[in-house]
């Protein structure tokens, strides 16, 4: 790949021109550095040789859309490295340890001396600071001590947990998009530049924000199966169809129930919306219902309609879902399916314009150059940094 085709300053979307210096992780780091290559930032990538023990190669959609620079951070020239980037940067991000950027030499203090108006990034599960700082953890680990975990799923016995979407992308990297964001217009602002601890536990528990409110209201019970939302409410469940597939019913609103109820034909069957004692009985007849036919069938039934009521898709079926195709949310590209960048804007849309995620250290050399830093054959020639040719 030619430094003609990772131009920086070339994004489409409304952050182009924001320079944004990325040390690669893995999990909510890329994600939200995605998010903001997705968005126009110029992103450059900086990761160890070799890259990443969990990355997806040639398939790792969390590193499209930015070059990728290895440098050995074990090395202390290579810290003076990032300080060079950093000089001519707006935004850096980490997701290490807390104190481990520190010890080599790129922490905030170091890098906010190089470049005083620096949003400094920091993406951890627990956060910066208290008694689990330096535990490891994952995803679920995270969203469980916020009381979050605990209400998912809708099995009476044990909480279910959605992948990774909760904490890691929910609770992670979109809180850390936002911090970045907000320092960045109050950095135009004050001049300054500060350091955002995004913390999955901070994000997953705001995340939580209305739980919190039905639970100090005294309308939500801390147990499975028993709330509107969590499947408590036979009309707002998950059904199987007579293939085997499923429907999503969301038909909360009285309008939308009683479309519910006419388009499965059970009107006269079915007790009151808010019957609570013959939520049972109306669970049963509405689930008997749709086991009558298959779900296309139950698409053709449904759509269009209030009812509220949609497929359960699978990630390959979903990019020719007609909705899906007519906004054209997924797309394939270099033979991946992967979705736009999302949201959309009416003036600065963003677009997806890169080549697929690179090897690690494809564009050392280039992108090096590039961002201004000197004596860059000196530095590949030392091992401080690595330049690795795609095939």
């Amino acid at each position: 790949m030619t430094l003609q085709s990772i131009e920086l300053g070339q994004g489409t979307g409304p952050l182009r021109g924001i320079k944004v210096v990325e040390i690669a992780g893995i999990g909510p780091g890329p994600h939200a550095c995605t998010i903001l290559a997705d968005l126009g930032a110029d992103v450059i990538r900086v990761e160890r040789p070799g890259g990443q023990l969990l990355a997806g190669g040639s398939h790792d959609l969390l590193t499209r859309g930015r070059p990728s620079v290895a440098l050995n951070l074990k090395d202390p020239a290579a810290a003076g490295v990032v300080l060079d980037l950093v000089a001519n940067a707006d935004v850096l991000v980490e997701g290490m340890r807390p104190g481990v950027a520190e010890r080599l030499g790129i922490g905030p203090d170091e890098c906010r001396a190089r470049n005083p108006r620096l949003v400094y990034g920091r993406m951890t599960g627990w956060g910066q600071d208290g008694p689990w700082s330096q535990a490891a953890g994952h995803d679920m680990n995270y969203i469980a001590i916020t009381g979050t975990l605990h209400g998912l799923g809708q099995v009476k016995e044990k909480p279910q947990f959605p992948a990774n979407l909760v904490g890691d992308f929910g609770g992670g990297s979109t809180y850390l998009v936002i911090g970045i964001l907000a320092a960045l217009l109050e950095a135009r602002v004050s001049g300054e530049g500060q350091v955002v601890d995004a913390a999955i536990v901070d994000g997953t528990a705001h995340l939580n924000t209305m739980l919190a409110a039905f639970l100090a209201a005294g309308t939500f019970k801390e147990e499975r199966v028993s709330n509107l939302l969590d499947g408590g409410a036979p009309y707002y469940d998950i059904y199987e169809t007579a293939d085997g597939e499923h429907m999503s019913v969301g038909s909360l609103e009285p309008q939308f129930f009683a479309q519910l109820v006419e388009l499965l034909d059970i009107v006269d069957q079915v007790p009151g919306q808010f019957e609570f004692d013959r939520f049972d009985e109306m669970r049963e007849l509405i689930a008997s219902r749709f086991k009558e036919k298959t779900r296309d069938e139950w698409c053709a039934v449904f759509d269009g309609t209030d009812a509220c009521v949609a497929p359960i898709l699978k990630f390959s079926e979903a990019v020719d879902h007609p909705h899906m195709k007519a906004r054209e949310v997924l797309v394939e590209k270099d033979g991946i399916v992967q979705p736009q960048p999302a949201p959309r804007f009416s003036r600065t849309q963003a677009t997806l314009g890169m080549a697929p995620p690179p090897k690690a250290g494809a564009h050392t050399r280039e992108a090096l150059t590039a961002w201004g830093v000197a004596n860059v054959d000196d530095l590949l020639l030392r091992g401080v940094a690595v330049q690795v040719d795609e095939e």
